[in-house]
């Protein structure tokens, strides 16, 4: 686990970056069998004739691995309050087996909690990318993010 980012540690146009993950068929598929059973997420020949011309992920499964990449590669794990909203999602581009995601967050805004003076608000723009540097996903959402403590 890295350093912990708090409230103070982040500037409005600081882009955070992730890791990699490679996405697999079987996991697409394992994944819409119990979420988003669709035929062009679920069956390879089906997939082949339909407008995708195969296989692709569920864009909640690009949702929930683009969350995944946001939270493990830095320190906002330690600080994350949690968030009530996303705001904007967009689907761009289909992600397929064997295509590899990463994700910036840049820092939008930040404002802190009047009401709560231990936490702030800070409104992210998530970009999800592809092996080629193609956006695949975007989508902005304000989280709540921990002040620095004393003795932090």
């Amino acid at each position: 686990m890295q350093s912990p980012v708090y409230f103070e540690d982040l500037e409005i146009g600081q882009v955070l970056r992730s890791q990699r993950k490679t996405m697999t068929e079987s996991e697409i598929i394992d994944f819409a069998w119990k979420y988003d059973p669709q035929p062009f997420h679920i069956s390879v020949p089906d997939a082949e004739e339909s407008h995708f011309g195969g296989v692709i992920s569920s864009g909640f499964q690009t949702l929930a691995v683009s969350f995944r990449l946001a939270w493990q590669a830095n320190g906002l794990q330690a600080t994350n309050l949690g968030a009530g909203t996303i705001d904007q999602l967009n689907w761009l581009k289909p992600v397929r087996p064997g295509d590899t995601l990463s994700l910036e967050m840049e820092v939008l805004e930040k404002r802190q909690s009047r009401s709560k003076p231990d936490r702030g608000f800070v409104r992210f723009k998530y970009t999800t990318f592809n092996q080629d540097g193609e956006a695949v996903m975007t989508m902005e959402c304000p989280q709540i993010v921990s002040c620095r403590g004393k003795g932090d």
